[in-house]
């Protein structure tokens, strides 16, 4: 009877701790996340060769990463993630040349804020397919369930 009795506290046991790790994952908060430089274009269009490295940082901000092996390279990253997923990822590195800017590679930058407002952008603009609220016309699977039971309208 013990032995039972032992054998049923212990399955309830592992039960339960498989039942909070599946707990866990789904009520987990995720902050958005902007990583790095965040450059615009009209940034990189004040760029020129031959400007210097002081000239450069004025005009993009210190540079996230400096190689000590590549001292002739800056790499502005940027990353932005918004509930763990990324939704943004840019590079622009800058190559010197007897400390004088000589060329730039990157993905496309996006346009400065004050372009974004004076185009109507703003909200309109930002990625609303990661939102959590129903959208209208449409019910969660609650609201399904109370409907089936006749306890919804």
């Amino acid at each position: 009877m013990r032995a039972l009795l032992g054998a049923v506290c212990l399955s309830l046991a592992l039960g339960g701790c498989t039942y909070i790790s599946n707990l866990s994952s789904l009520g987990v908060y995720k902050l958005d996340i902007n990583q790095g430089n965040y450059v615009t274009a009209d940034q990189v269009d004040k760029l020129k060769v031959g400007q210097t490295r002081q000239q450069v940082r004025l005009v993009l901000g210190t540079p996230l990463l400096t190689d000590p092996f590549h001292a002739n390279r800056w790499d502005y990253p940027y990353e932005f993630k918004r509930q763990g997923r990324t939704l943004e990822h840019r590079q622009l590195t800058l190559y010197f040349l007897d400390d004088k800017l000589a060329r730039w590679e990157g993905d496309e930058m996006p346009p400065s804020p004050a372009e974004v407002a004076r185009a109507g952008g703003g909200d309109a603009a930002l990625d609303k397919s990661l939102s959590t609220a129903p959208k209208t016309g449409e019910t969660n699977w609650l609201q399904d369930l109370l409907k089936k039971l006749g306890w919804w309208q």
